[in-house]
């Protein structure tokens, strides 16, 4: 098997283009487009369907990519490999996370295990929903760490927290004092919104939608720390929680717990092969401690 035929179907797969995959690579399109076709002809199997300059996955393309993925992770994981048995250090412990609990969860944590285990090296690699899937399938990690539900299947995540669903405005907003705040209260508010692929817009659009509502979205991110960002300069409200808003922004973002209480669930899974990374059980409990914390300092707020 040619393994730049194999990585090239998975740029295809992850670019979503044969152009991005081939700029990628360094490869002009007709050579990777000859690498693809080389791939599907030695296993007898269409992985694409060509509408003109376009690829489409078929379903058997589809079912292949996380198999390809995890062969090649482990390919370009020897290297890595090599070295600790040659040098006999210690690798260090893979954390991949959804883009929504790095700053307030994943990097508190980081720094907090940092300080107890100084000798501990980390690697962090962050990703949009889709792209944590991805990552998550081909099982490379010790830790994954994301809001619930998990973005993959079959997989009984470890919870580390349970809030509700806060309204984030401003400071100084004529609604940022009150105790709660219902959807009726905001549907004259500036709403930023996240974009549809968050599980956090999933959840807002079924509220809406069981009290029969809509909000007009003034502006539409695809991160949440973008959307508290422009919350911070007044352009509007967005929903979030207590463990995802940054923590640079508590003094300059007011959280007004949202009624009728929509709960939102944090967890992560442990992986490599039956063996995790000595220190995944410690940064599990810091990231309890860091969560625990945040939820206190919003006080009351979460009931």
């Amino acid at each position: 098997m040619n393994l730049k035929s194999l990585k090239v179907f998975t740029l295809v797969m992850e670019e979503g283009s044969l152009a991005g995959a081939s700029a990628r690579l360094n490869l002009s399109p007709s050579a990777a487009s000859r690498l693809l076709t080389l791939l599907e002809e030695e296993f007898d199997i269409q992985l694409f369907h060509r509408d003109k300059k376009r690829l489409i996955p078929t379903s058997d393309g589809e079912q292949f990519y996380p198999e390809a993925v995890r062969i090649l992770s482990q390919i370009e994981d020897i290297p890595t490999m090599v070295g600790r048995i040659k040098t006999q250090t210690a690798l260090p412990m893979r954390i991949i996370c959804h883009t929504r609990v790095v700053n307030g969860l994943v990097l508190p944590a980081m720094k907090r295990l940092a300080t107890e285990q100084p000798d501990l090296r980390m690697r962090l690699d962050i990703h949009p929903r889709r792209g944590l899937a991805r990552r998550t399938m081909n099982g490379l990690f010790d830790i994954c760490v994301s809001a619930l539900p998990l973005p993959v299947e079959g997989v009984e995540p470890r919870v580390l927290a349970s809030t509700r669903l806060h309204v984030a405005l401003k400071r100084g907003h004529p609604l940022a004092t009150c105790g709660k705040l219902s959807f009726h209260d905001l549907l004259d508010e500036p709403y930023i919104a996240l974009d549809q692929s968050t599980v956090l817009r999933r959840f807002v659009d079924q509220e809406l939608a069981r009290q029969g509502l809509t909000m007009t979205i003034a502006h539409e991110v695809s991160a949440g720390a973008a959307a508290y960002r422009l919350v911070e300069m007044g352009l509007g409200f967005t929903l979030a929680d207590p463990i995802a808003l940054d923590p640079e922004l508590a003094g300059r973002v007011a959280l007004v717990p949202l009624a009728p209480s929509v709960r939102i669930e944090f967890g992560c899974i442990m992986e490599n092969a039956g063996r995790p990374h000595a220190a995944a059980a410690a940064f599990e409990a810091v990231m309890k401690q860091v969560c625990e914390e945040r939820l206190h300092l919003q006080g009351g707020n979460e009931g």
